[in-house]
């Protein structure tokens, strides 16, 4: 079993992540984007991850990775706390971070403006 404890200290770890909020519970972001918040329940963490890694997890893992119908159409998967294992949880935080720092890129690139550094 991990603990959200656990999650912030893994979280917190990452370059360039701070704690916030987001729908009123503990989350984590970097640049601003999202990579992980604590769901209601208190039992579930939204991750981010990609719709193909996702499928892969739920199809492994049905008892510690899953979705609910609010979440189909984006790329995050539920991870309970109860089931999950440390070490594919850390894992599973720093595949969000990369991601959301490649989206953080992107959006940048965009809008034609480079990275603070």
């Amino acid at each position: 079993m991990v603990t959200f404890e656990q999650v912030r200290r893994i979280a917190l770890a990452l370059a360039g992540v701070e704690e916030g909020t987001s729908y009123g519970t503990p989350a984590f972001k970097t640049g601003g984007k999202l990579i992980a918040r604590l769901k209601e329940d208190g039992d579930s963490l939204v991750v981010g991850t990609t719709f193909e890694e996702r499928e892969e997890m739920i199809a492994t893992e049905p008892e510690t990775y899953y979705i609910t119908d609010h979440y189909l159409n984006y790329p995050w998967v539920l991870v309970r706390l109860s089931c999950v294992h440390p070490d594919a949880l850390c894992d599973l935080l720093g595949r969000a971070w990369r991601l959301a720092s490649i989206e953080k890129r992107r959006s940048n690139a965009r809008r034609g403006t480079r990275p603070r550094r």
